[in-house]
Formats: structure tokens, sequence, C-alpha cells
């Protein structure tokens, strides 16, 4: 998915695969597209340690995290804590590209 250059640089496609989770680069920062389609949703979950920033690419995604659920549209940019519970739901095809890097606390 992704190719490296001889300076080190990485460049990667948003082709995404059938499962809804592809993973764009190797190492850190993690970075991952998420496909979900109209009513999928990915149960609770923590990612500890992380900060986490979740652009929402395409569709309509109700991001839970904790205990606010926030409606995002295409363009929204959230950056959260991954020490809380987080649980996207998507009201429509959607797509979202998720960067995970380690907390700096």
């Amino acid at each position: 998915m992704s190719e490296s250059t001889a300076a080190e640089t990485e460049r990667a496609t948003l082709d995404g695969d059938e499962n809804g989770r592809t993973r764009l680069f190797d190492g850190e920062p993690k970075t991952i597209q998420l496909t979900l389609g109209a009513g999928e949703s990915i149960p609770a979950h923590k990612h500890p340690g992380r900060d986490i920033v979740f652009f929402l690419r395409s569709g309509t995604v109700d991001l839970t995290l904790g205990d606010e659920t926030l409606s995002l549209s295409p363009g929204d940019v959230v950056r959260f804590d991954g020490d809380q519970d987080i649980s996207p739901a998507a009201a429509a095809d959607s797509e979202a590209l998720l960067v995970l890097a380690a907390s700096s606390e």
C-alpha cells in the first residue's frame, strides 16, 4: 500500500481493502484508513497512551468519545485522547483517516 524512497519519504494511496481498515504506513505514528458502510459501527474500545486525530473524508459518522457523541460531516477533524472509550458509527457510507500517535504526556 505504501512505498519508500531513498530519502525515507513514504507515499500511500487511500485505496481501501474489503475489511474496512487499511494501515497506510508501518511504524509510528500509526495511520489508518477506516471505511464503514451505512449502519456499521465499531464497538467501544480504547487506545491507551495515544493521541488520535480523526479526519472524516466522506459520509456521516457519530463518534462517541466517553459520554459525549459528536456528529461529524465530511471535512470535520477531531483530536482526542485514546484513553477514553471510542466508538464510531456510520449513518451513511463513510471513510475516515485516523492518525494514532504516542501521547506526549
